[in-house]
């Protein structure tokens, strides 16, 4: 069987899948559950074009690494026949442990269980099925192999995640400041003492990386709309626990009740749970709110109908954080309005932050090489003044309340 297959992708045009390895991951039932995963949560609620899936982003990401790799051998950088692979399988499974839309579920009906560690746990499993040939990518994943520059290109702050998901979000969504250019910027990287950096010329593009980064963050990913959305979501889902935990039964898919009837932290991940929780996907979670739109508890109910008929809460967000007062003056309306008690009015009245640093400096530096051979980070390559400001980190604060 010919395993060397072309996929059409709107992006790139025609991607190859590399080698027979990576074409019998992605065929896995584990990776096609990606499908079923909106790549950006619920900001089709504010974008109507923004139902792409994670599934795309994981094929865009393998042809940008496929890029990087012929670029880096070119300029002489020595990459074996089985890092290569590893890079490849490291990029493609890189958000394999996403749950439904994304990151709602982590923040509700499991315990502090992160995507990254459910990746993992996904990647070791498929490691055993495909009898070791996964060891090396998993190193690399963990950030744990001596040639750091392949870590990076996995996660850092130019990495082929990042490359793709700008390129890829601000097409869907439409929002053309967030559009980079994920090629230009991987034709001007190269590696020096096993460190990724940019050479000179590449400088103007990292500048519009960064400033894409920060825009499409304000704008898209913690646009108030989606924001509160997304906030709901996960009060439906802790909602539905609450209530399964004082013995309702409530109406969901087997998945579904098996996350909502048990306490799931890292430490009882089983192999059992990973295979039910490869059963959960948006579809889950569509259904069920559908369902509960109608249930007895008004809370859930209502909840549920704020986000099927979009008629969400109000949001504000401010520079400083949210008085007290402020916050107790929408509880009491809420509690006369609805008739509800003070744990329940929490659900529908609440406060946040959100935090956008397009340029983390504590991080992985992005470092620009000089012609002459000296290295220096882009903050201070850079004539851009905005850089500088842009790597320092901004919070915003947010109260949500019912209309």
């Amino acid at each position: 069987m010919n395993k060397l297959k072309i996929l059409n992708d709107p992006i790139y045009g025609f991607i190859t899948i590399p080698n027979s390895l990576v074409f019998d991951i992605i065929q896995h039932k584990y990776f096609q559950r990606l499908r079923r995963i909106t790549q950006m949560g619920m900001s089709y609620l504010v974008y109507p074009g923004a139902h792409h899936t994670r599934f795309h982003h994981a094929i865009g990401c393998i042809y940008l690494m496929q890029k990087a790799v012929n670029v880096l051998r070119y300029k002489g950088v020595t990459i074996s026949k089985e890092e290569e692979d590893a890079l490849y399988i490291a990029i493609v499974l890189h958000d394999i442990g996403h749950g439904p839309f994304s990151h709602a579920m982590e923040h509700s009906i499991v315990n502090g269980v992160s995507h990254e560690q459910i990746s993992l746990l996904f990647m070791e499993r498929l490691n055993e099925e495909f009898n070791g040939s996964l060891t090396l990518a998993i190193k690399i994943f963990k950030g744990e192999y001596q040639r750091s520059f392949m870590c990076q290109l996995i996660s850092g702050q130019l990495d082929i995640d990042r490359a793709d998901y700008l390129k890829r979000d601000s097409f869907y969504t439409g929002v053309a400041e967030g559009n980079v250019n994920s090629e230009r910027l991987i034709t001007m990287l190269n590696v020096v003492d096993d460190e990724l950096v940019v050479e000179e010329k590449g400088i103007y593009s990292v500048e519009k990386f960064i400033i894409a980064r920060r825009f499409m963050y304000w704008q898209v990913y913690l646009h108030k709309t989606g924001l509160v959305a997304e906030q709901l979501m996960m009060r439906v889902l802790s909602r539905a626990k609450e209530l399964t935990s004082k013995g309702w039964d409530l109406e969901a898919s087997k998945a579904l009740k098996y996350f909502l009837k048990n306490d799931i932290s890292i430490e009882n991940f089983t192999d059992k749970t990973l295979d039910i929780f490869n059963d959960l996907d948006d579809y889950d979670i569509i259904s069920a709110m559908k369902s509960w739109k109608n249930s007895d508890d008004f809370v859930l109910q209502k909840l549920c109908e704020m986000i099927i008929d979009r008629v969400l809460l109000k949001i504000k967000i401010k520079n400083k954080p949210i008085k007290a007062k402020d916050l107790e003056k929408q509880r009491s309306k809420v509690i006369d309005d609805y008739g509800i008690t003070a744990q329940e009015a929490a659900y529908f009245v609440f406060t946040g932050n959100i935090f956008n640093q397009a340029y983390q400096t504590k991080k992985q530096n992005i470092n620009i090489l000089y012609k002459s051979g000296k290295i220096q980070d882009i903050v201070k390559a850079t004539d851009h003044l905005n850089l500088k400001a842009l790597s320092k980190p901004v919070t915003k604060y947010y109260i949500c309340y019912p209309k």
